[in-house]
């Protein structure tokens, strides 16, 4: 049986750019197509409509579907079953010219592979696996031509690592194809709602729903059965993320704790991403498309909303904006990036504020591990208004290893028996410690002051011999 005979009776070689091969469909091996594909073409013809075409046995078998491939599983979709179409068909794109059968512009919508889980004359079962559309999908005969397609539910992860941004600086070029969102200070985690029900999952895959009683009403932040938001568990204090606040809510004990926790010191989740809908994977969509989707269906309420973003020709203004208001800083966003679950890329970019501090070295804790011997960390120190050197953190990473040897042969003419500080320092960072006089002045990049005046993850810039250690205050 020639399969392809009525879809050559409908065309014109001489008249219509689409493939119109002479002979009889062959296997895929015989055409060099690989078995398993799919298209799905936009096709504004008389009527616009989206043909979906499987491989099967040398041919493409199609169906026209009049409002497109299903995205959700509670609503079908006709799909009227047409001519079968050569495997040369699944890379036509092009116009039809007026007066031809089909005649108008045809356009790839989607494309990939597919596993058959059915076939029969009434029913086909398959997975798709293309760059708009993936999972289970059905269709089923319903009389004559009429078929129906329908989207299966693909269930939630039990985890996922999410997707990490890399260090960097603004973009230089074609900052219109970016976003930038405000960088907040919390806790990274997945919010996976099904039937209003909450799971939130940390980056490391842990449950700490229970940890967090007071976002389970997140589960009716959308009227979508099925959610995965990505997102930032977050504390506030006088409107601006702390860290510090949300130190006691991420280590409890028990739910009761856990209560009482949240009573003190409520948390809010700030979604920034939507990576499912009602079973439709979006991690293959860029993130303009996510983040749309995202700003439809999230409803804000009391312990979570959906912070803005901002065009990306605004960056410097937006960090600035950030630095203003005492956070970290901003992330970039390319606005085709797709959703690259445990990856660190540079489509996104976080970009710090940083800040620099003069600090005196007041003392250092041995190493460990790789540095046994060495440096591990230097406790540092800034003066008061009063002269008082007062304990401003410990700074263990920035470090070359020609480096600590530099910083050893400086600190062991300094040793003394006690602290220089003229307050406690805490006993984990006093114990074991070896006491410097404060004679020596290095540069640091940190995040904030904490409330405690500690800095916040300081770097080692390097070291300052033009500066006296008596005039070291606190700058920022």
């Amino acid at each position: 049986m020639d399969r392809l005979a009525e879809y050559r009776g409908k065309r014109d070689a001489s008249r219509t750019p689409e493939p119109v091969p002479e002979g009889a469909a062959v296997s895929p091996d015989g055409t060099g197509q690989p078995a398993g594909i799919f298209v799905v073409q936009e096709h504004h013809a008389r009527r616009l409509h989206w043909d979906f075409r499987l491989e099967r046995d040398g041919v493409l078998v199609s169906w026209a579907l009049p409002k497109g491939v299903p995205d959700d599983p509670a609503v079908n979709h006709l799909a009227v079953h047409t001519e079968d179409h050569p495997m040369e068909y699944a890379t036509f794109h092009g116009e039809i010219p007026r007066g031809e059968y089909g005649a108008g512009a045809v356009t790839i919508w989607d494309h990939g592979t597919y596993e058959v889980l059915k076939w029969t004359d009434r029913e086909v079962k398959v997975t798709l696996h293309g760059q708009r559309v993936s999972g289970g999908y059905v269709l089923f005969a319903t009389g004559g031509k009429n078929w129906m397609i329908h989207r299966e539910r693909l269930p939630l992860p039990a985890a996922l690592t999410p997707m990490l941004a890399t260090t960097g600086e603004p973009p230089a070029r074609n900052r219109a194809g970016w976003a930038v969102e405000m960088k907040w200070d919390g806790v990274r985690a997945l919010a996976f709602i099904e039937n209003g029900r909450l799971r939130l999952g940390s980056r490391t895959g842990k449950d700490i729903t229970a940890t967090y009683p007071d976002l389970a009403g997140l589960g009716h932040a959308t009227s979508h059965k099925q959610v995965l938001f990505d997102g930032e568990i977050v504390a506030f204090t006088g409107g601006r993320p702390d860290f510090e606040a949300l130190q006691p809510r991420m280590h409890v004990a028990s739910p009761a704790q856990a209560v009482r926790l949240a009573q003190l010191t409520p948390v809010t989740y700030l979604a920034f991403d939507v990576l499912q809908v009602d079973g439709r994977s979006l991690v293959a969509l860029p993130y303009s498309e996510r983040r749309a989707l995202l700003e439809e269906i999230f409803r804000n309420g009391s312990n979570w909303l959906s912070p803005p973003n901002f065009p990306g020709e605004d960056v410097d203004d937006v960090l600035a904006a950030s630095a203003a208001n005492g956070l970290e800083g901003v992330v970039a966003k390319r606005l085709d990036s797709r959703y690259e679950p445990g990856t660190r890329t540079r489509s996104w970019l976080k970009i710090k504020n940083e800040l620099r501090q003069e600090v005196v070295v007041a003392g250092w804790k041995p190493g460990k591990g790789n540095r046994t011997g060495q440096i591990g960390s230097l406790l540092v120190g800034v003066h008061d208004e009063d002269g008082k050197l007062r304990y401003a953190g410990h700074v263990g990473t920035g470090f070359a290893d020609a480096t600590l040897r530099m910083l050893w042969g400086k600190l062991q003419p300094l040793r003394r028996p006690g602290s220089p500080f003229d307050e406690p320092v805490p006993a984990e960072y006093a114990r074991n410690a070896v006491w410097v006089d404060p004679e020596l002045v290095i540069e640091v990049a940190f995040d904030r002051w904490t409330k405690v005046g500690r800095m916040r993850a300081p770097v080692y810039q390097g070291l300052r011999d033009d500066k006296n250690p008596a005039d070291v205050v606190r700058e920022t």
